[in-house]
């Protein structure tokens, strides 16, 4: 029997019951879902008395029921509440850091280490781009630098400007020889002009003999001096025979007579580096090469100003300078003997303060070689002055060794022994110790005697050419942030350095180019160091190698200063210790090299001597005291980077043109950060350059600049 439908089809219709079964449905979802989502929690949600969790104490802002069977049903927001652990406490304030570097005070690796602090006025920038400059400083934009007028093509701005000269007191000890910049707007702002028929330079060794006479036509030597075999004027070239006013018979036999003189004086090996002092056109230093023996020539620019210039153009190395009233740029015990033959200085004058600056410069144990009138002439007042300087010589400790025909030679002692066992009122004194003896620019000359370092530091140098290899003792004594790892320091940049300069030698055939005079403007220990804005040893603050680096010591050197470098590079023994300098000697490139320290940074003047070669300090916003056209090659690493923070690029740059020879070259490696703005000046010079990629590969930080000079 069937059942009526009718009844069932109402009750359908009913809209209460439709409302109630939706309301049931949508509950009964509602309570599976939460279950499905509770029943996943971690196990903090679980009974406290349950065996299957671990008991864990309970946050204070929520209670659940130890009588409850199943779970609570906790809010969402409750429950991220109790995952959520309270806030920790802030950390306390970090002491202060004395001590910047990768190395911590035991030696051991730093996982946090400081690099120094930015100087007011400079703005931070990123690793990756940007630019470091002082905040107001104008770059100032050049489309093209335009010639010099005529009267400038041998300027030398600090040491020509004659307005700063007449403002001077007086001028009877010299002063009008010594550095007077230009001010403010008043510097090199031109190119400076080549002579009319200048030519490439003869190439070394010839030009030992003959220069092109149109590259440096000044004939007034030849008027005073061609009778002394100093120089004669062949057809289109200045020869030079060898000679000297007291030794016209050549430097090689007067060479020879020092030598038999005093045997001790063995040239290129006891005695590497001297000072030729009135040097005349240099033949004493040009023939000392010949014996491996490199003699910087000075003279003032006098009466015969062009002996200097006479001088590089040879290919010997010469600078202008002069004994007046400031320290030489040159540091203590910096040359192994210093000779002067009729210097026409008055040596013992002002309570010998001259003679005082001699023994500062003289290495202990180095010798003083004097040719003059004094030594072997009989008139009253020649020798009067000779016993003035054998007085004088005494009461400082020098040793008369031999005095022989019309050359006296001294020896200055190796330690303190004799200063200190002199009477109490014997002058002159010793200098206070507060005085550091390595500091020279622009400090007056002070009459008294320096004192040698008690524990014998650059009095114990190796002979050559040992000494250009081996870590020199006064490697401690520079005042830099570093103790026992300094001598690390020196090795780490060996094998590095080696490589970039013996790749300039193959891949831009330096051999051929017959390079003789070649600067390297930012030298550190004899070569240059590859960071971009530290004046700190490749950009990193050592302290101590108590044991053995460990591997993040290589990863920051890698990241931030010395790429593609291994833990091999700095293990004891391991390296040639090359840099710039040594590394031409050792790639047997025949040149010379001037290293110059900048006053900017750390002075490495004393190891750079005590490795056997040349150097001077120098503040590269100033002109440097050589003559124009007297280098073939130029080298900057890292300069631009810290000097464009003194002053502008420009300034530097117009320097280089001024003392680079035509035809010169230029290699600066540096900062991408910078690279076009020095395109940019360099081409308003008239420089053709070219940029390129370092061994670390296109996306490197630094890139590597070379431009020519082209003849104007």
């Amino acid at each position: 029997m069937k059942l009526p439908l009718m009844p069932t089809i109402e009750l359908l219709k009913s809209p209460t019951l439709l409302i109630k079964i939706l309301a049931f449905s949508l509950i009964s979802i509602s309570f599976f879902f939460l279950g499905h989502r509770f029943s996943s929690l971690p196990p903090l949600l679980s009974l406290p008395f349950s065996s299957s969790s671990p008991q864990l104490p309970q946050p204070q802002h929520v209670a659940i029921s130890p009588n409850s069977i199943n779970p609570p049903l906790i809010p969402q927001t409750l429950a991220d509440a109790i995952l959520t652990p309270p806030p920790s406490p802030p950390p306390p304030p970090e002491p202060v850091v004395e001590r910047m570097g990768v190395l911590d005070e035991k030696g051991a690796m730093a996982d946090n280490f400081e690099v120094g602090e930015v100087k007011e006025g400079v703005v931070e920038v990123e690793e990756t781009g940007g630019e470091e400059r002082v905040e107001g400083e104008e770059r100032v934009r050049v489309e093209r630098y335009e010639l010099c007028e005529e009267g400038k093509r041998e300027w030398i701005p600090c040491l020509d400007n004659v307005e700063a000269v007449k403002r001077l007191k007086r001028v009877d000890r010299g002063e009008r020889f010594e550095r007077h910049c230009p001010g403010d707007g008043k510097g090199l702002d031109c190119l400076v002009p080549a002579p009319e028929g200048y030519r490439k330079p003869i190439p070394w060794p010839q030009s030992r003999d003959e220069v092109w006479f149109r590259n440096v036509p000044h004939t007034r030597l030849v008027e005073d001096k061609g009778g002394q075999n100093w120089i004669s004027i062949k057809g289109d070239k200045f020869v030079f025979p060898g000679g000297g006013t007291q030794f016209i018979h050549g430097a090689n036999q007067y060479l020879d007579q020092i030598s038999q003189m005093v045997p001790d004086i063995k040239f290129g090996r006891h005695i590497r580096v001297a000072l030729d002092v009135g040097c005349g056109v240099a033949s004493f230093g040009a023939f000392l090469m010949e014996r491996n023996v490199t003699t910087l020539s000075i003279a003032p620019k006098d009466v015969h100003e062009n002996q200097i210039q006479f001088a590089l153009e040879r290919g010997v190395p010469a600078m202008v300078s002069v004994f007046a009233t400031r320290r030489l740029l040159y540091p203590s015990q910096a040359f192994d003997l210093i000779h002067c033959s009729r210097c026409r200085i008055n040596w013992t004058r002002d309570d010998g303060i001259l003679l005082l600056e001699v023994n500062r410069l003289l290495r202990a144990g180095g010798y003083f070689v004097w040719a003059a009138q004094p030594v072997y002439k009989h008139e009253e007042n020649l020798q009067e002055k000779w016993k003035e300087m054998e007085n004088f010589t005494s009461r400082i400790c020098w040793e008369l060794v031999k005095k022989e025909g019309y050359i006296a030679i001294w020896q200055k002692p190796l330690n303190n022994y004799c200063y200190l066992s002199r009477g109490a009122d014997v002058q002159p004194s010793l200098c206070d110790p507060s005085d550091n003896p390595d500091s020279v620019w622009y400090v007056e000359l002070k009459a008294c005697i320096t004192k040698l370092p008690e524990n014998g530091l650059g009095a114990n140098v190796s002979e050559w050419p040992q000494r250009l290899h081996d870590p020199p003792d006064r490697l401690q004594s520079i005042e830099m942030d570093a103790y026992i790892s300094r001598k690390e320091i020196f090795r780490a940049e060996s094998k590095y350095w080696k490589e970039i300069i013996q790749s300039y030698v193959n891949a831009y055939h330096w051999k051929e180019l017959n390079l003789r005079n070649v600067m390297d403007m930012r030298a550190g220990f004899g070569g240059y160091y590859p960071c971009s804005n530290s004046h700190t040893c490749c950009g990193i603050n050592f302290i101590s190698f108590n044991r053995a680096p460990d591997e993040r010591f290589y990863n920051h050197l890698n990241r931030y200063w010395l790429p593609e470098f291994t833990s091999t590079d700095i293990t004891a023994g391991s390296c040639d210790c090359l840099r710039f300098a040594a590394a031409l000697h050792d790639l047997e490139v025949d040149c010379w090299v001037m290293n110059v320290v900048p006053v900017s940074g750390f002075n490495t003047l004393p190891v750079i001597y005590d490795r056997g070669l040349i150097g001077v300090l120098h503040d590269w916003c100033e002109s440097f005291d050589t003559y124009p056209r007297t280098y073939d090659l130029l080298h900057a690493s890292g300069l631009f980077s810290i000097e464009r923070k003194r002053c502008n690029v420009s300034t530097i740059m117009l320097e280089m043109d001024r003392i680079l020879r035509s035809d010169g070259l230029v290699y600066i490696r540096d900062s991408v950060t910078v690279m076009d703005e020095l395109e940019e000046v360099g081409t308003a010079m008239r420089w053709v350059c070219a940029r390129h990629d370092t061994g670390e590969g296109p996306h490197a930080s630094w890139k590597v600049l070379r431009c020519d000079k082209r003849r104007l």
